[in-house]
């Protein structure tokens, strides 16, 4: 698969969260952890809420794979590193749109410079 349908990129959009599971060296699947997710055009992007600290970021760069599950879409993904300024500007408004709603208290540190550092595309394989 080299891109997103639009079903399921929409499914994904519309869901509130997204839980990932990098894949570990064995080839076995870490527990789930729920997090935010936003879309771009045709691609969708992660972060993480503690920056380059954060377990399963970690572990997605490390193995550079694993398992999505959102809006009823379960499918296994590739994490690609997506560290273009401009890129990360469109990506802070979406987090913004999407997720204002929340506290700003959980928002901001999604926009901040260590969760922008770990801007990660979602890629299906």
């Amino acid at each position: 698969m080299t891109g997103w349908n639009s079903n399921d990129l929409a499914a994904i959009e519309a869901a509130e969260e997204l839980e990932v599971a990098p894949q570990r060296d064995d080839g076995t699947l870490r527990r789930p952890t729920p997090i935010w997710v936003v879309r771009d055009g045709d691609d969708l992007y992660v972060r993480s809420y503690r920056g380059p600290d954060g377990a399963w970021f970690r572990a997605a760069r490390a193995s550079g794979r694993g398992r999505i599950s959102s809006g009823g879409v379960e499918t296994d993904v590739s994490f690609v590193a997506a560290p273009d300024p401009e890129l990360n500007d469109r990506i802070d408004a979406a987090y913004r749109i999407k997720y204002g709603h929340h506290s700003s208290t959980y928002v901001d540190p999604m926009v901040a410079d260590p969760a922008r550092r770990t801007t990660t595309k979602l890629q299906p394989r």
